[in-house]
């Protein structure tokens, strides 16, 4: 018990200490929200990843389709890692730093206000990341839970807090520098963590090759008639692994949270860089926590599926570790945890201030002031989402559980097509935009109410997902097609930012003969 305190102790006086440390470097709205623009790449890399990778994927995702897919799910860390890292980084970091520093927007919604001329745009952006965004952090603390009853047997309500409190004090002092330096600290913890927990859980059952042997003897009938199925390269479903990753992978090009990171690249070489670090990052995280989450079923006479749910099963997984290794595997899921809540309060607070508050209520808003709203609105959010989680918790409320289910889904579907090609194409209309707005926000919550009168592959949030995802890509230019354009004059000064010359070194690219 030692131990395990004596590391959660340390890790919270480093934690408060950065905040602390950083608190006068926070004069400005932009340095506090975008740390002025000029972050390092490694900062910004680990900031990326520790956004994207929480305890709902080391304890709940990991679990859960570990025993759904088998080994199978290590598509889906290979599909964060490439897709949602590498291939996001390539295709969305320069064209957003470009386009939101030429735009002056420091918020998606901003961003959609500003590209599209339209501060209705801006307004219903605001809302839609006010309304999913909150509840999906309340999910942030679940995966807490059975890891903190495990390691203390303590009450989950005084794990909450503990976090709550934490992230609230580092993040209202020293803003997002603070944040993305404790996101690199943390990101550390997270990378030695999950190695160690991977190679202890091989271990039990004979190594890696033992385990894939034991893996392989795995059956349920319920799931699939083949045998070894759970050791197989595609698994017993296919078709919903699929769903998995795309959700996962291409939904980060639209969640606010995770786009925002690129709005504070300061160089063309944080780019190069943290494209590499991002990637390596997301291939040991999520690959090693859908790795370790695929052995999963090895353990089904320890794990209670039915009393405890899929989160009971990494926990079970990690219950008869020695002090050392439970207490490092505690600080790394809190870590997970609080580096991604401080991203979505950051972003929640950010976008509520500058995007809903500032124009539609106080027409002139002094940067101080929006400092002092933003400051007590990452508060705020921080002890709704808090209360939220405790509510669940103790009540067992179905229809929270539902709405943060539905949360990724809902912001990825509404914004990914818009941002996406409004980066690229000039011809997005508002028309285009609002449809998807409002189809995206429909259908998922149409998913909670009406869940069993969807089509069966639509009926999982996963799959609901991906699908409102890949049907915005088609609602967008077939909209604009049939819709006013936006103003020519306003389209091409959006655009001129990326015709601006820009010197580099001859070993970047040949002078003209």
């Amino acid at each position: 018990m030692f131990i395990k305190a004596a590391l959660l102790v340390i890790f919270f006086g480093v934690t408060i200490g950065v905040g602390l440390y950083f608190r006068k470097r926070n004069n400005s709205v932009d340095s506090f929200v975008l740390g002025g623009r000029s972050v390092g790449p490694w900062l910004t890399a680990f900031a990326y990843g520790t956004s994207y990778f929480s305890a709902v994927v080391f304890v709940g995702y990991a679990g859960q389709f570990g025993w759904r897919f088998g080994l199978s799910a290590l598509w889906i860390g290979l599909g964060n890692a490439f897709i949602g890292s590498l291939l996001a980084w390539v295709v969305l970091a320069r064209r957003t730093r470009v386009m939101t520093r030429h735009l002056g927007s420091a918020t998606m919604p901003g961003f959609f206000g500003r590209r599209y001329d339209s501060n209705g745009l801006k307004t219903g952006a605001s809302i839609i990341t006010f309304i999913f965004l909150v509840p999906y952090t309340a999910s942030l603390y679940n995966g807490l839970s059975r890891l903190f009853a495990m390691a203390f047997n303590i009450d989950f309500t005084i794990c909450i807090v503990a976090m709550a409190v934490l992230t609230a004090v580092y993040v209202i002092a020293g803003g997002y520098t603070a944040t993305a330096v404790n996101d690199f600290i943390q990101g550390i913890i997270m990378l030695v963590g999950i190695v160690a927990v991977i190679g202890a859980v091989l271990r039990v059952n004979g190594g890696f090759g033992g385990s894939l042997a034991a893996l392989a003897e795995v059956s349920d009938d319920a799931v699939s008639q083949s045998p070894g199925v759970f050791a197989s390269m595609f698994g017993p479903d296919p078709l919903s692994l699929l769903g998995v990753v795309l959700l996962t992978s291409v939904g980060t090009w639209g969640l606010p949270q995770m786009v925002q990171k690129f709005y504070s690249i300061r160089s063309e070489r944080n780019i190069s860089t943290g494209t590499v670090v991002s990637t390596i990052f997301a291939v040991v995280i999520s690959g090693g926590c859908y790795l370790l989450g695929g052995f999963g079923r090895l353990f089904a006479g320890k794990a209670d599926i039915a009393a405890g749910g899929y989160d009971s099963i990494v926990p079970t997984m990690l219950s008869g570790f020695a002090p050392l290794l439970i207490g490092i595997v505690v600080v790394l899921v809190f870590a997970a945890s609080i580096s991604t809540l401080s991203s979505l309060v950051m972003t929640s607070a950010s976008t509520f201030t500058l995007d809903f508050i500032k124009g539609n209520f106080v027409k002139k808003l002094e940067e101080k002031s929006q400092l002092v709203i933003i400051r007590a609105l990452i508060a705020v959010f921080i002890a709704v989402s808090a209360v939220i989680a405790v509510v669940q918790y103790k009540g067992g409320v179905s229809f929270i559980a539902q709405l943060m289910g539905v949360s990724w889904g809902a912001l990825a579907g509404a914004f990914l097509a818009p941002f996406l090609y409004g980066l690229y194409w000039k011809g997005v209309t508002k028309a285009a935009v609002w449809c998807n707005f409002i189809f995206a926000s429909a259908f998922m919550i149409l998913n909670i109410f009406f869940r069993s009168s969807f089509p069966p592959i639509l009926s999982s949030p996963i799959n609901a997902g991906a699908f409102t995802m890949l049907t915005g890509m088609i609602i967008v230019p077939l909209v604009s097609a049939v819709t006013p354009k936006l103003g020519k004059k306003h389209v091409d000064k959006c655009f001129a930012c990326y015709d601006e010359p820009v010197a580099v070194k001859a070993s970047k690219s040949l002078k003209p003969s």
